[in-house]
């Protein structure tokens, strides 16, 4: 059985979802869609599909689709994915889900009332590394967790920024170095650490001519007791791995896009993990083998199938944008906030 997938928004990131679709054994692509009818057609000729659209609303009512791939910019998530739950399709969504709670809170409640599924894109949940990583911290390979570190050192220059009218805008694209690019880094550390208790940041814009971050440094309290950082910018040149690392009194771990940096058990016995299917690297730029795309796409075509809940739920993907929503209210008003 294949389930009929639809890509809305054939930008930069739509090349990782028709990759996926295309090799997910359980999908097939049905329709494609951009306001741009340039983009949506050249989308649909590479593709096999004869048709195209610029109406997503057009689309939904003369294709038959089982899930819609919302690609649009951040801060139209919301009002996309209503869309298209209206329509009894199921939704698969792009980081971040939405830029406000309002607006996630809307869409979840959207696809609860239509009943149709909710999933949203966090690859790097997938990785094979990281999953053995995150079950060895909790089975207590080096002890109590003391500090834990996300460094997201990218790299995007002006010419990224200008290029498109919605990029680093707080309305559209709903903050910058943090909501954009880090926002993958700072759900897999809240995921590893079983969640965030607190915040404080500062957020600075010190290069770019933009209107959101550009740069920040957040000093977390974890729910599990431990402290920690987060580092996110776009300013380091030429864009650096994204690394994670986790110390206790029983060890060291280090990991990140390309290898395992550091590991240092008391517990010799222990091997670490192969890091397979990262983000790619310098830059963070996108993996050779789309692995986390694949497997998301392939899980929501399951969950389908299955009748079942996505592997990432709107509910879960909420709790991402919440914790830059609390680490901008904190660098806008030098407090420290406790996450709701």
């Amino acid at each position: 059985m294949s389930v009929r997938f639809a890509v809305i928004g054939c930008g930069r990131v739509s090349y990782n979802h028709f990759d996926a679709i295309e090799h997910a054994p359980h999908a097939e692509l049905v329709a494609v869609c951009d306001i741009i009818e340039e983009k949506a057609k050249k989308a649909a000729l590479k593709h096999g599909l004869s048709k195209w659209y610029t109406d997503a609303e057009e689309m939904l009512d003369n294709e038959e689709i089982d899930v819609c791939c919302i690609l649009v910019p951040s801060g139209m998530h919301a009002e996309c994915a209503c869309l298209v739950a209206s329509h009894g399709v199921h939704v698969l969504c792009e980081k971040p889900l939405d830029v406000t709670r309002e607006k996630m809170d809307k869409m979840i409640n959207c696809c609860k009332e239509n009943n149709v599924k909710l999933g949203a894109i966090f690859q790097r949940r997938t990785f094979d590394g990281a999953i053995k990583i995150k079950k060895l911290l909790e089975d207590g390979v080096i002890g109590k967790i003391t500090l834990a570190e996300a460094s997201l050192k990218y790299y995007r220059d002006q010419e990224y920024y200008d290029s498109g009218e919605w990029r680093a805008t707080w309305e559209l694209d709903g903050g910058g170095a943090l909501m954009n690019q880090g926002v993958h880094g700072i759900d897999m550390l809240s995921w590893i650490m079983g969640g965030i208790h607190s915040v404080y940041a500062r957020c600075e814009t010190l290069v770019w001519d933009v209107e959101v971050e550009d740069t920040a440094v957040v000093s977390v309290k974890f729910k599990n007791g431990a402290i920690g950082v987060i580092q996110g910018t776009t300013t380091a040149y030429p864009g650096l791995d994204t690394i994670f690392s986790f110390h206790g009194p029983d060890g060291s771990i280090s990991f990140g896009d390309n290898c395992v940096y550091k590991w240092r058990l008391k517990d010799e016995t222990i091997e670490e993990p192969e890091i397979l299917g990262s983000m790619g690297g310098e830059n963070c730029q996108y993996s050779t083998t789309n692995y986390g795309h694949t497997v998301q796409i392939e899980d929501m075509a399951m969950a389908v199938i299955e009748d079942r809940d996505p592997m990432i739920t709107g509910e879960e993907a909420r709790k991402s944008v919440g914790l830059i929503l609390a680490i901008y209210e904190s660098a806008r008003t030098g407090k420290e906030i406790i996450i709701e």
